[in-house]
């Protein structure tokens, strides 16, 4: 706290703990700062993570009907696209799933990335985040069968497949509290048993030790300049109250839609960050992420056991490229999701557009009543055993054309998705069909597909480009703020273009990066 002053003040506040921000608080703890980390959501222990879907304040972020929810998951319906992330301290960490993938060279030959961040530039930044996270793929010797299967379709149909590094701890525990991965397929929902080799015990656990204060619960409205540094207004998500806090460095880390959103209300509705640049909310990108399913496969998968993901098939022979995989889910979930079958939605595909827009009351109330959490007992179409349903999700390079902005005082993203992105939707529901021939099963793409014509997406980037200049981009590519000494942006809105593998690597990498250029601007 300066002389004088009721508002305290650090070397560096993170606004964030995802993988830009856990990343950044590391290496400034390690270089002597006083860092504090400020995150919207809660901290969980293994064993805490919500399993009750009626328990809706546990389980989502911010819902309609229940203003005060602060859950695990934030989903977002917006006018062109549907979106998931996560809120908790360790941020997207606590429930992606895993997979650590370094992109092959042509996804950094875009025009777009600046000239000094490739492949080959990134690598010793891939190296810092594996140590950390020990990463490793899927020990070969482990029986499963959804594994099996995935490789055997993608050997007959003629591509590519490769089992991934992930960040978990296969064979034993990692810590106090922690055990061994027990091959329940619960990883998107938050490990009970601590086997995910989370941020919360990586790189922040390691902050904390250092010094690092993490403090979650805490909204961070908006950003401006003061004196030898940035001022930090943030509201208490439990009691409401407001307060502010002083950073010599101040790093927004607060994922795609919560970096764009805080910037974009500091240079529009505060009026505290005027001169950000023009494209700030433009370029992003749901990384293509496209999902299916196979009902009644030939064989039994077994599909919830093992991770939620083993193997990952590469279709970038020519472009639109992508990558896909076949993700499971626990028991319990499977069986709800083979129960509600597959549909085309026929006749309420004309209602799309009205019913996209009342879709968060919806799910709350599905949710509350329990309708998803039993499996139905109505036949649905294709319905079928839950041990022959596997999920194909496709990653892959969209156009990366979508415009986040504030409308009405709420974020948006406008995307005229399914246009602009025809040819890539076609060949990636190419793929899947070929797939679900090989495993003799029915096909179908996801309901909001079918329904809405609007993918949902857990890969959101874009937003806050880096770029040479204001002009292309909001930050350089160190990612400093154009215009705004002092100032960072280190997660996946740096990102200018789809990548069309599992992103959080290269987010990771580019973060680690920046952590550098921060660290180092203190000299």
């Amino acid at each position: 706290m300066r002389p004088g002053s009721s508002i305290p003040r650090y070397d560096a506040v993170i606004i964030g703990s995802g993988f830009g921000g856990s990343i950044n608080a590391l290496r400034l703890a390690q270089a002597g700062k006083s860092v504090l980390v400020l995150e919207r959501g809660q901290r969980y222990q293994p064993g805490a993570f919500p399993r009750d879907v009626t328990d809706v304040n546990r389980l989502l972020w911010r819902i309609p009907d229940y203003p005060r929810s602060d859950g695990l998951y934030d989903v977002r319906f917006f006018s062109g696209i549907g979106a998931v992330v996560a809120s908790g301290v360790g941020g997207g960490s606590l429930i992606y799933a895993n997979i650590h993938i370094r992109p092959d060279e042509v996804v950094f030959e875009d025009p777009r990335w600046p000239r000094s961040i490739n492949r080959d530039t990134l690598e010793p930044y891939y190296d810092k985040v594996a140590a950390v996270l020990g990463v490793g793929p899927v020990p070969p010797e482990l029986q499963l069968a959804k594994r099996d299967a995935f490789r055997a379709a993608a050997i007959k149909t003629g591509h590519a497949v490769f089992d991934p590094d992930e960040a978990v701890s296969w064979d034993k525990s990692a810590g106090p509290g922690r055990q061994a991965c027990q091959l329940c397929a619960q990883c998107e929902f938050g490990c009970q048993y601590g086997a995910k080799n989370t941020l919360d015990f990586t790189y922040l656990a390691e902050a904390e030790r250092l010094g690092a204060v993490v403090r979650p619960s805490t909204l961070v409205s908006y950003v401006e300049p003061v004196a030898s540094g940035y001022r930090v207004h943030y509201r208490d998500v439990r009691s409401g109250e407001s307060g502010s806090v002083d950073g010599t460095r101040v790093v927004v880390s607060a994922g795609t839609f919560g970096t764009t959103e805080i910037l974009l209300r500091s240079r529009d509705e505060y009026r505290t960050l005027p001169n950000l640049s023009p494209r700030l909310g433009h370029g992003y990108s749901g990384n293509g992420d496209f999902l299916g399913s196979i009902q009644n496969s030939r064989i039994p998968l077994d599909p919830w056991h093992g991770p939620d993901v083993t193997s990952v098939i590469r279709y970038f022979e020519s472009p639109p490229q992508f990558t896909m995989a076949a993700p499971t889910f626990s028991r319990e979930a499977m069986t709800v999701l083979a129960s509600l079958g597959q549909s085309d939605a026929g006749p309420l595909r004309l209602l799309g557009p009205l019913l996209w827009r009342i879709m968060p009351s919806v799910l709350s109330f599905l949710l509350r009543k329990g309708i998803l959490s039993e499996p139905l007992t109505l036949r649905a179409p294709n319905a079928g055993d839950a041990s022959r349903l596997t999920f194909l999700f496709a990653i892959g390079r969209d156009n990366a054309n979508g415009v986040i902005r504030l409308k009405r005082g709420r974020l948006d993203v406008d995307w005229d998705y399914r246009r602009e992105n025809q040819a890539l939707i076609a060949k990636m529901t190419a793929a899947m069909r070929e797939i679900a021939d090989v495993y003799g099963g029915t096909f179908a793409t996801v309901p909001t597909w079918n329904l809405f014509q609007r993918i949902f997406t857990v890969h959101s980037l874009g937003g806050c480009h880096l770029a040479d200049s204001p002009r292309d981009g909001v930050v350089s590519p160190e990612g400093e703020v154009h215009g705004y000494p002092g100032l960072f942006v280190a997660d996946g809105s740096v990102i200018p273009t789809s990548i069309g593998f599992h992103p959080v690597m290269t987010i990771a990498a580019v973060s680690e990066r920046i952590a550098e250029a921060v660290v180092a601007s203190y000299s």
